[in-house]
C-alpha cells in the first residue's frame, strides 16, 4: 500500500473535533514508484459537510483494508487509498464542501455515491483542473442537487 496514488489525512481543528484532507501523489512519482515528490492536496473538508458525508468516508476505509474505527481525531498515519476511492471521495469532498443545506449535501452525496467509475473520473478530472475547476464544481453540484 505504500504506492497508492492517494492519502486520506485527519487534521485537527482548535475545537477537538477534526478534518480530513485528502492528498494526490504527483502522476512522475506513480510512474516511477517513488515518494519523492510532494503530495498535492486535493481537498480538505470539515465540519458539516463532512459530517454528512461520514458514512461514505468510514465506507471508503474499510474498503481500503482499515477499520472504521481507525478513524480518529489523534490518527497521525494517513490512509493509503486506491485510485479509484481516492477520486470517488474526492469528488465527493469538492461537491459537498461549499454547501449549508443538510438536504442538498445528502442528496449530492447519494448521486457520487451512484456514478459510474467513468463518470466519477469525468467529474474528478474536470473539478480538479487549475482552469476550470471552480466552474466545474458549480456545474457539478447544480446538475446533481437538481437545481
Amino acid at each position: 500500500m505504500a504506492h497508492e496514488p492517494f492519502e486520506l489525512r485527519v487534521v485537527a481543528n482548535e475545537d477537538r473535533d477534526y478534518g480530513l484532507a485528502l492528498y494526490q501523489r504527483p502522476l512522475s512519482d506513480r510512474r516511477r514508484h517513488s515518494d519523492n515528490g510532494q503530495w498535492r492536496m486535493v481537498v480538505q473538508v470539515s465540519g458539516a459537510p463532512l459530517q454528512s458525508v461520514m458514512d461514505q468516508v468510514l465506507g471508503t476505509i474499510k474498503q481500503a483494508g482499515y477499520r472504521p474505527s481507525d478513524l480518529s481525531g489523534s490518527r497521525r498515519v494517513p490512509f493509503a487509498l486506491d485510485e479509484q476511492l481516492g477520486v470517488r471521495l474526492g469528488l465527493l469532498f469538492l461537491a459537498v464542501k461549499p454547501l449549508r443545506k443538510i438536504a442538498r449535501m445528502c442528496e449530492i452525496s447519494e448521486h457520487v455515491r451512484a456514478m459510474t467509475e467513468e463518470e466519477a473520473y469525468y467529474w474528478f478530472s474536470k473539478t480538479t483542473n487549475h482552469e476550470i475547476g471552480r466552474r466545474s464544481q458549480k456545474a457539478m453540484r447544480i446538475l446533481l442537487a437538481k437545481e
